[in-house]
């Protein structure tokens, strides 16, 4: 028994020294579960994030409390990869397709699943500035679940094309949102103030100059990358090149202390706007994505303390935050079918499918915690970062139990089947 903890105890000094071995550890034990969570009918994001809960303080400990700290980087590379993919949803052909509907469909359930969250947490006495934040992560939708089960069902007709439109919308004005939210808020509660006590007025302007600094520099670094692989024919240099400008994009981001997803999300849209030719960016960078994603669920799952669990608050607030997320979602939907005298099935059954929240809302709290503008935050504020992460990922378990099931409901009665 000694011999073994002696084995464990130098497999954790290990990791604390060398980082390559824990994130050898992190993915290649985020695989094995990720492939058991499949076989068993979940999503392997869920197998991600049982096996960083496995490895992490909560069990078996081999992975201290300072792993997602020591791979901030992992975090910072995976957000700059999504917000360049959704970015790439901005082509302005395919908006002009879609047309206005799916723009009113997508501002009014992303703002009515904020405002829901927003006021269900605040009634059970969160402060403002939290429940902002919260609230900003709840307009997120996972796509993913979304495009199996239309697969899966051989789903078309109308519905699945609103149904696509929106989710690829979704993500990006979760971004936005947050992005303004996070602005605002943010060094308000580093401050341990509400965000009335820093100036309402001093905040705004604040957002709203790291919001157009941010979109200023993926349009820049979005142009410089075009220049820079129009003339290149071989994949391995375009990969090389797309790698180093993604790399250089985030990390100027970071020190100028702008938002790395706004800058990104920029550049995947004028990537995709200046030419065709530059959808050969996100084909070559897509094989990189799986590990850098896995390590980044499993990270996450790190985060999740079972303690936090026993405590009601994380359970009550959870379930407010699923609700109201929900209520949100649907209601949102349904009043903008209206409004824009939608079909009746995306009226009554399109907001069933927008249930599923992982990836982004993941990538999002990870941010926030790990933010230099949290760094010399009280503690009592990133004890609150802690509850607040909790509350998402035991949301993200729920949704990815559940939501599948909910959208197949909603696609089975709102599609056509084959």
């Amino acid at each position: 028994m000694n011999v073994f903890l002696d084995i464990f105890d130098s497999l954790k000094d290990l990791f604390g020294n060398h980082v390559v071995f824990g994130t050898g550890i992190l993915l290649f034990t985020g695989f094995l579960l990720g492939k058991l969570a499949e076989k068993i009918k979940l999503p392997s994001i869920t197998g991600y994030i049982f096996a960083g809960l496995l490895l992490g303080e909560s069990l078996i400990g081999i992975i201290p409390q300072t792993a997602p700290y020591k791979l901030t980087s992992i975090t910072e590379i995976a957000l700059g990869l999504i917000a360049i993919t959704i970015g790439a949803e901005f082509e302005f052909s395919r908006l002009k397709q879609t047309g206005r509907t799916i723009l009113i469909i997508t501002f009014f359930q992303s703002v009515f699943a904020f405002v829901f969250v927003v006021i269900g947490l605040v009634v059970m006495k969160m402060e403002l500035g939290y429940s902002l934040i919260l609230g900003a992560i709840a307009t997120a939708t996972a796509p993913a679940a979304t495009v199996v089960i239309v697969k899966e069902l051989r789903a078309r007709g109308e519905f699945v094309d609103y149904l696509y439109g929106v989710v690829a919308l979704d993500d990006a004005a979760c971004v936005i949102i947050f992005s303004i939210i996070f602005a605002l808020v943010a060094p308000g509660l580093a401050m341990q103030n509400i965000v009335g006590n820093t100036g309402a007025l001093s905040g705004i302007m604040h957002a709203m100059r790291e919001l157009l600094l941010s979109g200023l520099l993926g349009l820049i670094t979005g142009v410089l990358l075009h220049i820079f692989i129009r003339n290149k024919y071989r994949l391995n240099e375009v990969l090389i090149i797309s790698t180093a400008v993604i790399f250089l994009t985030i990390s100027t981001a970071i020190v100028l202390h702008l938002s790395l997803l706004i800058a990104n999300m920029m550049m995947g849209a004028t990537l995709i706007n200046l030419s065709h030719r530059n959808k050969r960016v996100f084909r070559v960078i897509e094989p990189l994505t799986p590990p850098i994603f896995a390590l980044f669920f499993v990270l996450a799952g790190t985060e999740l303390n079972l303690h936090v669990f026993t405590k009601g608050a994380v359970i009550v607030l959870g379930i407010i935050y699923i609700l109201a997320r929900f209520a949100g979602k649907y209601s949102g939907t349904y009043v903008s079918a209206i409004i824009t005298k939608s079909t009746v099935e995306i009226r009554n059954y399109l907001g069933f499918c927008l249930f599923p929240q992982a990836g982004v809302a993941i990538g999002l709290v990870l941010f926030m915690q790990t933010s230099p503008v949290m760094a010399g935050a009280p503690e009592a504020v990133k004890e609150m970062m802690v509850l607040i992460v909790n509350i998402v990922l035991f949301s993200v378990f729920i949704n990815e139990l559940i939501g599948p099931a909910i959208t197949k409901y909603g696609v089975i009665k709102g599609a056509e089947l084959d």
